[in-house]
């Protein structure tokens, strides 16, 4: 075999883990575009590192080793992704203000194509959607490094409290207490699981529930989506600070700050394991329509819990392959 059909060969091998990797890297780092870098990272380690694999391990298990090592370094900072309501009590309306942080204070949104590699197996799917729902990704930024390496490997990922220890040079009696110390921080939390409920794929009484929302937004008419909001929704914008709680609150920033929203657009998408959608507000200068957020929406029990704009629209949209620009007509054609 030449060197150059090797090399091939070698790289087809290594982008057949580019998936999972990247979920598993998105969990560890709270971005997206971090989580993409560190896999990047990976391969192109591996690839020159090749040759001193020695296979006692399989490649995937040596890839995920790599993968941990990369993200633990850039984890020394201590960073920690995190959503507005974990940084600040929710603003009342009358205070409301656009405060801007910092790209890095926020846990970032994610196609699901990016981090969800295909499966026969729907429990097994059913795991990795839940894994990368904003909640428990916001759970997991509050553990140490390593306890969120163990927690994500042992309960995502199914492996073995063996197969963890030689992964992280470490002792089987030490991952099962560091699992036991991330389930009890997880626990302490208690919000891990709030978007559980999210069927998969949804049930005919949710897809009611977002063609119900799609219509209200659009038609911005804040009585029908008032009857579609849990009295403890929340509203967050990053990289604004500002969240909202309860449907008053919500409904009258749209009517106020936020009127500008009237007559948008939403078009779906996969993310985060959650249903979302691209907005799009009018645009007076082309009369179309301009990327204004990727909605992430949690439901439970028939309504909706969260609904999470994330504002950055430039680093978004390319990130899930939408259009930068609708056309007028656009809206009439599905």
């Amino acid at each position: 075999m030449s060197n150059s059909t090797a090399t091939t060969d070698l790289d087809v091998e290594l982008e057949k883990h580019r998936v999972e990797l990247t979920g598993y890297c998105y969990r560890m780092l709270g971005s997206s575009f971090e989580a993409e870098d560190a896999v990047q990272d990976t391969l192109v380690r591996a690839w020159r590192s090749y040759e001193k694999f020695e296979g006692r391990s399989s490649l995937r298990s040596w890839l995920y080793r790599i993968a941990t090592n990369v993200c633990l370094d850039m984890l020394t900072a201590g960073n920690k992704r995190a959503r507005p309501m974990d940084l600040t009590e929710a603003t009342p309306l009358a205070q409301a203000a656009l405060s801007p942080r910092p790209d890095h204070t926020w846990l970032e949104p994610m196609p699901d194509s990016r981090v969800l590699p295909s499966t026969a197996d729907p429990a097994e799917a059913a795991v990795a959607k839940e894994s990368v729902r904003l909640a428990f990704m916001a759970a997991l930024q509050q553990l140490p490094a390593k306890q969120r390496a163990v927690l994500i490997l042992r309960e995502v990922l199914a492996w073995k409290a063996s197969e963890v220890a030689e992964l992280l040079d470490t002792s089987v009696a030490s991952v099962n207490s560091a699992l036991q110390r991330a389930r009890a921080t997880l626990a302490e939390r208690g919000d891990s699981g709030a978007d559980a409920a999210v069927s998969d794929p949804l049930d005919e009484k949710q897809q009611k529930l977002l063609e119900r929302y799609v219509a209200a937004f659009e038609g911005y008419d804040m009585a029908a989506l008032t009857a579609l909001l849990h009295e403890d929704a929340v509203m967050t914008m990053p990289p604004f600070d500002l969240w909202l709680r309860g449907p008053g609150d919500i409904t009258g920033f749209m009517t106020t700050v936020g009127s500008a929203c009237a007559n948008s657009r939403l078009r779906p998408v996969e993310v985060n394991g959650l249903p979302g959608f691209a907005h799009y507000k009018p645009d007076p200068e082309t009369g179309g329509y301009t990327p204004w957020a990727v909605q992430v929406l949690e439901i439970s029990d028939g309504r909706i819990t969260g609904f999470h704009f994330f504002l950055d629209t430039k680093r978004w949209f390319p990130l899930f392959g939408l259009p930068l620009h609708l056309e007028a007509e656009a809206d009439q054609v599905e």
